[in-house]
């Protein structure tokens, strides 16, 4: 089985801002999509990954009182799937996995937090609105063919 993730960034009142699927080839190339862009795949499953990010918003805002780190490591678990959190100021990050990848992770987080302030500090994004830049998204799965799948 080859390993799967799901990244959600989530705005500081509950609002997505960005979701990708992220898994990779029987060739070793990771591939993903945002939401729109996975139509064709199995409708419950898509919504599954939403629910289990939704229902670990409320664990991660009590877990993040408890530490003063902003990675949260695995705070929370459903069936197969494990959920990795990073909190910051403007948005809180979730990964959910089906594998234990700390180290992978945590980079991960590092550089989609440092793609999310430069896009953040474009004047031409509305702060608080989802984030549907190609170029984004390319990048988030860079970071991920070098952190989650090497």
């Amino acid at each position: 089985m080859t390993n799967q993730y799901y990244l959600a960034i989530v705005g500081r009142h509950d609002n997505p801002l960005f979701e990708i699927e992220l898994s990779a080839t029987k060739g070793g190339d990771v591939i993903g999509g945002s939401r729109e862009q996975n139509a064709n795949k199995r409708e419950d499953h898509k919504h599954l990954n939403q629910f289990i990010v939704h229902s670990s918003l409320d664990i991660v805002d009590e877990v993040m009182w408890n530490t003063n780190s902003m990675y949260l490591k695995v705070i929370d678990k459903f069936n197969e799937w494990l959920v990795s959190a990073l909190v910051t100021a403007g948005a809180r990050f979730i990964v959910l996995h089906d594998a234990k990848n700390e180290d992978g992770i945590k980079n991960f987080f590092g550089e989609v937090y440092e793609l999310f302030v430069k896009v953040l500090m474009n004047p031409f994004y509305d702060i608080g609105t989802p984030i549907e830049m190609p170029a984004f998204e390319k990048k988030v799965l860079n970071a991920a063919r070098k952190h989650l799948f090497n």
